[in-house]
């Protein structure tokens, strides 16, 4: 075990050498100290690049300018006993238009940002032969505990670190929406499966109707937790 380890810590800095060098080319979205780049397709770094985001504010600002958000950073504030924001943003509309305006923290904005633009899309276009233009949503933050009780934990909503996706508009007219179409066994009831998949390589919480009958209509998004929950 000792040797493969010497191996390994050797063989990783003969590349290291080799790159530094120019003797190997390696492309700038596989290496893990490269910036996220917005119109790079996702690859296995993606989830990782967006994690350090979590103690990179400018970096996180920096991505979202590049990716075609509209947003407006907001004040830190506090709105109650665990409620409130920091380093969040304001999102307007942006490649997609939304059904109304909504408030985030930035690396769940990048996440959002990364999967409506890549997967979200990719998705739409593969597997129902249009493009999504507005995605309807029940909202982000929302000073509240879980499911709204009067007691416990607090939500992930309440520290704007969580969006409800309730569905899509196509360019075609057709409305998805995960109430009425999760459980069809017709392509958009697949193409809600699918996304809903995908969801999870960016957000390490992923809620749906499968989960409980809380979220019968909405998939939840969100960021907390170091092991993530896909369901």
């Amino acid at each position: 075990m000792r040797r493969f380890l010497l191996l390994s810590i050797l063989l990783i800095a003969l590349c290291a050498l080799a790159w530094q060098r120019g003797a190997l080319h390696v492309d700038d979205r596989n290496l893990p100290w490269t910036p996220l780049q917005a119109e790079q397709a996702p690859n296995w770094l993606t989830g990782y690049k967006l994690a350090r985001f979590e103690d990179d504010t400018p970096a996180c600002l920096r991505f979202l300018e590049d990716s075609r958000l509209n947003f407006s950073p907001l004040e830190d504030r506090t709105t109650g006993a665990g409620c409130g924001f920091q380093d969040a943003v304001r999102i307007e509309s942006g490649a997609l238009d939304y059904s109304g305006t909504f408030s985030l923290s930035c690396p769940m904005a990048a996440s959002l940002a990364v999967f409506q633009r890549h997967d979200l899309q990719d998705a739409a276009r593969s597997m129902l032969g249009s493009t999504v233009t507005r995605i309807d949503h029940y909202g982000s933050y929302a000073c509240r505990n879980l499911y709204g009780r009067d007691r416990g934990r607090r939500s992930e909503h309440a520290t704007a670190n969580a969006f409800d996706f309730a569905g899509v508009r196509l360019a075609d007219g057709r409305h998805i929406s995960v109430a009425a179409n999760w459980s069809a066994d017709t392509a958009e009831g697949r193409f809600l499966h699918e996304i809903h998949d995908r969801a999870c390589r960016y957000f390490p919480t992923v809620l749906g109707p499968d989960y409980n009958a809380a979220h019968s209509g909405h998939f939840h998004l969100d960021r907390r937790g170091r092991f993530p929950v896909c369901h």
